[in-house]
């Protein structure tokens, strides 16, 4: 068994706020990972992400408001100052032209940056990327709010509740409240268990999405000439149709669909994400 990719902790400056960051890996190149949320922090992504890092190393780094990179409450979180946050890194910590790996949010915050900033983005790893427009996103909240409220995921929140488990293991029974919490996102509910469990601030989320009200990403999509690969699960409660617009609108894109997938896709099908990503990420000869 090869021995676990090395890994730091430190803090990076972004736009006028300190950022909780880790590489995990050694040497170049460097593939910065956004997390998604919005409001959440980098560590959901791993274990899985960390097996990106050979022959490379993975930044990754908490979001302003999140995780570890919390920020008084007269500081924005909107998109923009996200975007400003990944510039600043990209241009003092890196050297610019990067990429970027993005889940979730993360992939919509990679393609804002890269419509931003098309100069500073090499290549965008998106993987079960956010819809670029309102109307994806309705249609996303509605397909989860369903699932989430399935009798099946009903009936076991309240054999949760009965159990006595939040008295005799609260850890086990947040462990179990958490992989509830997310079913919906699972084509198969059971493998939440293998999302690592996180906590979302909701100030942070709510500041993002209002930030967003209202825009079409759409028509700028054309613009990102960056080498850009999609991850799509079949079983995505943000419909395919979404991935496979941004595709059809970006010069340079390709689609690749997890076919026994939901949302977290990396955690239902890790091995293949692995060998998808390992490929298309920029490495060390």
């Amino acid at each position: 068994m090869s021995a676990a990719p090395a890994e730091r902790e430190g803090r990076l400056a972004g736009a006028g706020v300190s950022l909780f960051a880790r590489w995990v890996g050694e040497g170049d190149p460097t593939v910065i990972a956004l997390h998604g949320g919005p409001g959440a922090s980098h560590d959901y992504l791993r274990p899985q992400f960390d097996l990106l890092a050979r022959r490379r190393t993975i930044l990754y780094y908490d979001q302003r408001g999140g995780g570890r990179s919390l920020v008084p409450r007269d500081v924005p979180l909107g998109w923009r100052e996200h975007v400003a946050d990944l510039a600043a890194i990209t241009s003092a910590s890196l050297r610019p032209p990067v990429t970027l790996l993005g889940f979730s949010w993360g992939g919509l915050l990679a393609l804002l940056f890269a419509t931003e900033h098309p100069d500073l983005v090499a290549r965008l790893a998106l993987v079960a990327p956010a819809g670029a427009h309102a109307e994806v996103r309705t249609r996303f909240e509605q397909t989860l709010a369903a699932r989430q409220g399935a009798p099946e995921v009903a009936e076991a929140r309240a054999a949760l509740s009965r159990s006595g488990l939040r008295e005799r293991d609260p850890d086990a029974f947040w462990r179990r409240a958490f992989a509830l919490s997310v079913a919906g996102y699972f084509k198969d509910p059971a493998r939440a268990h293998d999302l690592t469990p996180f906590r979302v601030a909701a100030r942070a989320q709510r500041a993002v999405w209002e930030s967003l009200a209202g825009m079409d990403l759409r028509p700028r999509l054309p613009g990102i000439t960056a080498d850009t690969l999609v991850l799509h699960g079949r079983f995505d409660p943000v419909p395919l149709e979404s991935s496979e617009e941004l595709v059809a609108r970006m010069p340079h894109a390709r689609l690749i669909v997890f076919e026994d997938s939901g949302h977290a896709l990396y955690a239902e099908e890790t091995a293949r994400f692995a060998d998808v990503m390992d490929t298309f990420l920029p490495r060390a000869p």
